[in-house]
């Protein structure tokens, strides 16, 4: 089996001999599914073995398919989700009136350190200053 994710020396990263093109494919898809299109990353007790089990697999295939084609651990990728829909609804005038720390909880953040720590990581900015640029 070979994949087409080359690593120093031109050579696959050794963790990628764990699983075959078809299951990382299928995995990538039902991950995709289940975190984005069903926006599970808004329920701030969902982990990566809840998602494992969902999906019938095991939390190190799901830590392989993340790394590989997201570079990112389960919380890094969860966070970027709720990150990336919090800067959306910072933007939508029809969330205007909610307190940041409110589209954080909407979000799926379980407190106000994690959801800034995040956000700082993202936009480069927080969540205050990018709600100022948008006017």
């Amino acid at each position: 089996m070979t994949h087409n994710i080359k690593e120093k020396g031109n050579r696959a990263p050794a963790y990628l001999a764990k699983i075959s093109h078809e299951t990382f494919d299928k995995l990538k898809e039902q991950i995709l599914q289940a975190v984005v299109v069903e926006k599970r990353y808004r329920d701030r007790m969902f982990t990566a073995k809840q998602l494992a089990t969902l999906l019938h697999t095991n939390t190190r295939y799901i830590s392989i398919v993340l790394s590989v084609r997201y570079h990112a651990n389960f919380s890094q990728f969860v966070n970027r989700l709720r990150v990336e829909e919090a800067m959306a609804l910072l933007q939508d005038s029809r969330y205007a009136d909610l307190r940041i720390e409110e589209i954080s909880d909407m979000v799926g953040f379980s407190n106000r350190q994690t959801f800034y720590r995040a956000f700082c990581q993202i936009a480069k900015k927080t969540p205050r200053e990018y709600q100022e640029t948008l006017g």
